[in-house]
C-alpha cells in the first residue's frame, strides 16, 4: 500500500487554503472565530465617554453664548467698539468663522462621546441640525411672524382679521402693482431666454477666442449690482434740454433721427416706461441665460445633428427640432430662474421711479407701505401676496429638478 502525505499536512509546505488567502478552517468547517474589533459590543468604543460628553457639551454651549453676545453687543453698543464698522466688520468675520469652526468642533466631540452605535447615527443629524436651525431661524420663523403681522394693524398690537387684505385689494395702486407685475413676467423672462439663445448659438460660431471674448463681454453685466445697472441707464434714458448739447444716449439718437427730447420714463402711454425699466433686467440677464444655454448646446450629440443633416435638414430646421428639443429642460431652468427673480423686481423700479407714472410693482409698493407709511400690516399682506405667487412656480421648479436629475 503506497502512503501519501497531504499537502495540507505536509511540513513546511503551504496549505491550500494558504496558498489561496484563506484563512484554515476547523475540523468541522467552522471558520475560527475573529478577534473582537473596536467597533464590536463590548469594545471600548461602544462605551460612553463621559469625559468627552461633558467637554463637548460645555464647549458648545460656551461658543454659542459668546457668539451670541458679540454679535448682540455689536448692534446695540458700537461704542464699546470706537464706532468703529471697519473693526466691528473685522470682529464679527473672526467670531462668526472661528465660532462656527469651534461649535463644529465641539459638537463632533459630544458626539463622539456617545456609546458607539447611538454615535454613528446621530452624527449626520448633529452636522445638519445647525444649517436647517439656521434657515428656520433666518427663512421660516420670519415667514411665519410676516403672515401673522398680515392680520393686525399697522403697529401689530391688535388683531384685526382681513381688513388688511381688504384694503389692499381695494386699491387702485396695489391692482395697477399687480398688473405691471404681470406684464413683466410676460415680457422678461421670454425676451431673457430668446435673446440668450439667440446670443449662444451666435457666438458658437466664432473662432475659440472671439468666443472667449464675446462671453465675458455680454456675461459682464451681471458682475454689476441692480442699483448700479440702474445708475448706469438713468445716464441713458436722461432727458436733455433742446438748447442744450444731449448727454443722455437715448434722446441724443431720438434728436439725430428729428425728434424733440423726451422724459422717457414719465411716459405710461403703452407702459412705455415699465418697458425701458424692463430693458435695464434683460440687460442684466442675458449674460446668464447665454452662459447656461451654450453649455446645454455644446452637450446636444454630434452624431444627431449629422443624422438631421443626412436627411436634408436645413440649418434653421436643425436648430428648432433637433437642438433646442434636447436643451429643453435648461431652457425651463433659465425661464423659471427669471420668473423668480422677475416677481420680486424691486431696486430699478425705486431707483429710477419710484413706483411713480404708472410703473409701480408689488415689491416696491410693500417697501413704501413699510418704510414711508409705517404700516407694518398693510405691508405684510403684500409680502404674503407675494409669497402665494412665487410657491407654485418654486414647487414646479423643484419638480422639474427631480424629474431632469431622475432622467440623467
Amino acid at each position: 500500500m503506497s502512503t501519501s502525505i497531504d499537502s495540507r499536512t505536509r511540513p513546511g509546505k503551504p496549505g491550500r487554503h494558504e496558498r489561496d488567502g484563506e484563512s484554515p478552517q476547523e475540523p468541522g468547517g467552522t471558520p475560527p472565530p475573529a478577534p473582537p474589533g473596536p467597533h464590536d459590543a463590548g469594545g471600548t468604543s461602544e462605551r460612553a465617554n463621559v469625559a468627552r460628553l461633558l467637554l463637548g457639551l460645555v464647549g458648545l454651549i460656551a461658543v454659542v453664548w459668546f457668539a451670541a453676545n458679540a454679535f448682540l453687543a455689536f448692534a446695540y453698543h458700537p461704542e464699546w467698539f470706537a464706532d468703529s464698522k471697519l473693526l466691528i466688520g473685522v470682529l464679527a468675520l473672526v467670531i462668526g468663522v472661528g465660532g462656527a469652526y469651534l461649535m463644529f468642533f465641539f459638537l463632533n466631540m459630544f458626539v463622539e462621546g456617545m456609546p458607539g452605535r447611538l454615535s454613528r447615527g446621530v452624527i449626520p443629524y448633529a452636522f445638519l441640525l445647525p444649517g436647517f436651525g439656521l434657515m428656520a431661524v433666518m427663512l421660516l420663523y420670519p415667514a411665519i411672524q410676516t403672515i401673522n403681522y398680515s392680520f393686525a394693524n399697522a403697529d401689530s398690537t391688535e388683531y384685526v382679521g382681513l381688513d388688511n387684505y381688504r384694503e389692499i385689494f381695494g386699491d387702485s395702486e396695489f391692482r395697477q402693482a399687480i398688473f405691471n407685475n404681470i406684464l413683466w413676467l410676460l415680457i422678461v423672462p421670454a425676451v431673457v431666454v430668446f435673446i440668450g439663445l439667440i446670443i449662444a448659438v451666435l457666438v458658437d460660431r466664432l473662432s475659440a477666442q472671439g468666443e472667449k471674448i464675446a462671453k465675458s463681454t455680454i456675461f459682464l453685466p451681471m458682475a454689476i449690482s441692480f442699483v448700479g445697472a440702474s445708475a448706469i441707464w438713468t445716464l441713458v434714458y436722461a432727458y436733455d434740454d433742446p438748447s442744450e448739447s444731449p448727454t443722455g444716449l437715448l434722446n441724443a439718437i431720438w434728436r439725430a433721427l428729428g425728434g424733440s427730447p423726451q422724459t422717457w420714463l414719465q411716459e405710461s402711454g403703452l407702459r412705455l416706461n415699465s418697458i425701458l425699466l424692463m430693458v435695464i433686467l434683460v440687460w442684466l440677464q442675458v449674460g446668464f441665460a447665454m452662459i447656461l444655454l451654450s453649455s446645454a448646446i455644446k452637450g446636444v450629440p454630434e452624431d444627431t445633428l449629422e443624422a438631421a443633416r443626412i436627411d436634408g435638414a436645413s440649418e434653421f430646421q436643425i436648430f428648432t427640432k433637433v437642438v433646442v428639443p434636447q436643451i429643453k429642460g435648461t431652457i425651463i431652468t433659465v425661464f423659471i430662474t427669471v420668473l423668480i427673480l422677475v416677481l420680486k423686481v424691486f431696486d430699478i423700479v425705486y431707483v429710477l421711479t419710484n413706483g411713480r407714472n404708472e410703473t409701480q410693482v408689488v415689491a416696491n409698493l410693500f417697501f413704501k407701505q413699510l418704510f414711508q407709511s409705517d404700516n407694518a400690516g398693510v405691508a405684510s399682506s403684500i409680502v404674503v401676496v407675494l409669497l402665494l405667487a412665487v410657491t407654485p412656480v418654486l414647487i414646479y421648479q423643484v419638480r422639474h429638478f427631480r424629474r431632469e436629475e431622475a432622467g440623467r
